[in-house]
């Protein structure tokens, strides 16, 4: 009879232990759901479109601003090139959203953004690597860029149009 006790005993502790790895489980797999969304929700989802007009309007909001403010044109996908280093090859990703004063320019550069683009991945291309490591390196970079754009927009628009080119996003591996 001690025996029958026994057996009954390792098989209720076996499932004691079943349930709490399964619970530890699922209390891990809340945990890391938990952690994901608060970590997207702090990025702000940077791809997401513009809010439109209440009634539908394809115009953003921010259309309504006065002229003369900032407003904002993202490249449509982030520029990827490998750039050589004295000792291996990076890669190199950067997204870039270009600062426009106007509807009138902001409607320019979403107009010429293949221009923009190819402008834009010759310059970042022409870098080297040891300079764009630093911070002074990738400012140098923000500069060249803003000044390659608004001259090949003024020999196509006949003006400047882009203010200012914001690195929003930058990795090198």
């Amino acid at each position: 009879m001690a025996d029958d006790s026994l057996q009954v005993d390792v098989e209720s502790v076996r499932k004691k232990r079943r349930l709490h790895w399964m619970a530890a489980i699922g209390g891990g797999v809340v945990l890391l759901i938990a952690v994901v969304f608060g970590v997207m929700s702090m990025i702000g989802g940077g791809d997401d479109p513009q809010p439109t007009a209440a009634g539908g309007d394809s115009q953003p909001l921010r259309a309504g601003l006065a002229q003369d403010g900032a407003l904002y044109v993202p490249m449509p996908r982030p520029f990827l090139f490998n750039l050589p280093g004295p000792d291996r090859t990076y890669l190199v990703q950067i997204k870039v959203q270009l600062q426009v004063r106007g509807t009138d320019a902001q409607n320019a550069a979403r107009k010429h953004i293949p221009l923009i683009e190819d402008t834009l991945l010759t310059t970042f291309s022409a870098a080297e690597a040891d300079q764009i490591r630093r911070k002074e390196g990738k400012d140098e970079l923000r500069t060249q860029a803003l000044l390659n754009v608004q001259n090949a927009l003024q020999s196509i628009t006949g003006q400047h149009q882009v203010e200012r080119v914001l690195f929003t996003g930058f990795v090198m591996q």
